[in-house]
């Protein structure tokens, strides 16, 4: 009871607040731009009312749809258009296929398979999907990869017992599942899309620079991946839940010990559950060094045509039409399922994706960026920190592709003003773009596990303040002193292609 009454109290000082600090931005700008300065009120409201639980976090998502037209920002068509785009359409489809499994029980089948072999320790069994998520996400898309391991973890939760402990076991887990998409990703060239981001606008930017290959990327960033993780399991495990979890003991739930034999609707599930991480996977050119395995829209000619949403609906879709082994006339999944959908995690994703366009079409973002260029006098590691800090949290409100495509141009610039090799500042503010863990919006994987209900916005923001801050001063240190070194970079020599 106290707890609940200090959290309505936070929530009442936090919408007040979030009020005052809006009316105070509109009446004393920030900018000279009225856009971006409007914005910037927008963005302190919604991130208070956010942080304080001040609204529903759907209700506080809707406030570009009513703020952006009224204060001139975008126009009331275009804000609305935000709320439903391609990521929605994966997280639709994907909560289809996830619905899917936990009805015809295969969520319970894969839980157990992992329980198996992962032992009774729950924290071994938040690092073995740690490690499973982490390993996807370094070659399909963070949302595919927190949509597919989501329904898997909610089976898991259960065998915690009742829903007191499942809950205590549940949180960590979601937040494990959340953040390893996201640090899974930076290993690779192709995991992010800001890693994607950057690789293009290297090489147009700079055309006689090195290249810098799949299996460079690799060697320097696997490390940072790897680092990331045992920080984020260590966090949540031994630091943040360990009392929780050292009280659960995941043999509780017998149902996971006496399965029956696969039915017709699993096998049928789990075929279109394997089709979808196939289609995701090998969806797009994956160039490993030399070696180049070419996706299947390269194939037939659909490239940049079909995304993974396109794949997650068409999968759906297919639920839809196959049979119900147990039930003559209708589909494996129905009208159910869609009346089940979370659409206040539609809403939450869609505040999200307007916000960071709200960013990028009132200039903020560009003014943001150019804050940068007062840093040129600054020691060069002291300029990466706070590049990693500032893309960190920055990408806790906008897209972090967005955000990368505009800064990395920037950031360029302040390298060749600097006298330094241009990628100290890039490859650094590339991987901060992706680690961004305080907030619901920050990355649809977050989002996806917020949707589960076994998490609490302070839970997320809690972790997710240590894990930015550490993980910014992680990054600048291991590329500093080990990346630049993989990649032959001389801090004190700037190259003669950055000239």
């Amino acid at each position: 009871m106290e707890n609940k009454n200090k959290a309505r109290k936070i929530s009442r000082s936090g919408f007040f607040l979030g009020i005052i600090l809006f009316i105070l931005l509109i009446i004393f700008p920030v900018s000279d731009s009225k856009p971006a300065s409007d914005m910037t009120a927008v963005g302190v409201l919604m991130a208070t009312w956010w942080m304080t639980n001040a609204l529903p976090l759907s209700a506080t998502s809707l406030m570009p749809a009513v703020l952006f037209p009224l204060l001139g920002i975008m126009k009331g068509k275009e804000t609305a258009a935000e709320y439903f785009n391609s990521v929605i359409l994966l997280f639709l489809g994907g909560f289809i296929i996830a619905s899917a499994m936990q009805k015809t029980g295969l969520h319970k089948r894969i839980a157990f398979f992992i329980l198996n072999r992962t032992g009774k320790s729950p924290a071994v069994v938040i690092l073995g999907f740690m490690i499973a998520t982490a390993f996807l996400s370094m070659f399909i898309s963070n949302t595919a990869t927190a949509v597919m391991m989501f329904p898997v973890a909610i089976a898991v939760t259960h065998a915690a017992g009742n829903a007191s402990k499942a809950r205590s076991f549940g949180t960590p887990l979601m937040l494990a599942i959340a953040y390893s998409a996201s640090a899974g990703g930076i290993a690779t060239l192709i995991g992010t899309p800001p890693n994607l981001a950057f690789n293009q606008i290297y090489h147009s930017t700079f055309p006689e620079a090195p290249e810098i290959s799949f299996g460079h990327w690799l060697i320097f960033a696997l490390p940072l991946s790897l680092t990331m993780l045992g920080l984020i399991w260590l966090i949540l495990t031994k630091f943040l839940h360990r009392k929780e979890l050292c009280d659960i003991n995941l043999n509780n739930d017998r149902s996971f010990t006496s399965l029956p034999a696969m039915s017709v609707n699993e096998k049928k599930v789990m075929f279109v559950f394997v089709l979808s991480a196939l289609l995701w996977t090998f969806r797009t050119n994956i160039n490993i060094g030399a070696i180049t395995i070419y996706g299947w829209t390269n194939l037939i000619g659909l490239n940049g045509l079909v995304d993974d949403g396109t794949i997650a609906v068409a999968m759906s879709v297919l639920l839809f039409i196959l049979p119900d082994s147990t039930n003559k006339g209708s589909g494996i999944v129905g009208v159910e399922q869609i009346r089940s959908v979370p659409w206040e995690i539609i809403l939450l994703f869609g505040g999200g994706f307007a916000l960071a366009e709200g960013f990028q079409h009132s200039g903020l973002s560009g003014i943001i960026g150019n804050q940068f260029s007062a840093l040129s006098d600054a020691p060069v590691f002291l300029i990466i920190i706070l590049t990693c800090l500032i893309l960190t949290f920055l990408t806790e409100l906008t897209s972090n592709t967005a955000t990368t495509q505009t800064l990395l141009p920037i950031l360029a610039s302040v390298g060749i003003g600097m006298g330094i090799n241009p990628l100290l500042l890039m490859i650094p503010a590339t991987i901060s773009a992706s680690c961004a863990f305080m907030l619901p919006i920050a990355t649809p994987p977050n989002a996806i596990v917020f949707g589960s209900g076994y998490l609490e916005i302070h839970d997320m923001t809690r972790a997710g303040l240590i894990l930015n801050l550490a993980g910014a001063l992680i990054i600048s240190t291991f590329f500093y002193f080990i990346g630049s070194a993989v990649l032959g970079i001389d801090p004190a020599v700037q190259p003669i292609w950055a000239h």
